[in-house]
């Protein structure tokens, strides 16, 4: 048997290129690559597709910190729920769905007792932020946005910086596209929050 091996003067790297490739897993094995590589952002899709998303860039994560900020800082001030960032993930399959990671959500406190969320928060949140980064195609947010809308999610707000444009997602209705807002009113879910959109335009 002959094993072939890359030439060590090569300069290019080996890359595995899975771009074509649609890598699908059940909820349990997902769990496990989770488990097995904490330093990797994961999602998994209702089609029980995997999403392996790259670190993002620093102009997004300062957007996105800002936004979490943003939301936390209402959120002490009113005590009126809990917050989590991008890094706190979903389990929406006891009702078709998948196990999302929002970049920024929020549960009204009552919700929460008595729920076990050392894992995946298995309670729908009622609000979302998804902030689209330079590399993001679209499409695939706005389905995740749709997604969020169908399991009962009470607002969510797509930010797209590239276009300047916010997306409004409420459940039972079109999604709603604000062209260039100074501020975004929240207080329908969350009373007296008003997202000011100066520092990602």
């Amino acid at each position: 048997m002959t094993i072939a091996t890359a030439p060590t003067t090569d300069p290019q790297p080996l890359l595995l290129d899975v771009s074509d490739t649609t890598l699908t897993v059940t909820p349990e094995q997902f769990d496990v690559l989770c488990i097995n590589n904490p330093d990797l952002r994961l999602e998994l899709t209702p089609n029980r597709e995997l999403i392996v998303m790259a670190p993002a860039g620093g102009e997004s994560s300062e957007r996105n910190a800002d936004l979490v900020i943003d939301v936390g800082i209402w959120n002490r001030q009113t005590n009126l729920g809990r917050v989590f960032d991008s890094s706190g993930g979903y389990d929406f399959t006891a009702f078709g769905g998948g196990k999302p990671s929002p970049d920024v959500s929020w549960i009204e406190k009552s919700r929460l007792e008595g729920v076990n969320i050392v894992r995946f928060i298995p309670v729908v949140p009622d609000f979302v932020i998804e902030l689209r980064s330079a590399s993001d195609n679209l499409k695939p947010l706005q389905e995740k946005m749709l997604e969020f809308q169908r399991v009962g999610v009470r607002l969510g707000l797509l930010i797209d910086p590239k276009n300047q444009q916010v997306e409004i997602y409420r459940p039972g209705r079109e999604p709603e596209i604000l062209e260039s807002p100074t501020e975004i009113d929240c207080g329908e879910v969350m009373p007296g929050f008003v997202l000011s959109t100066s520092r990602i335009w």
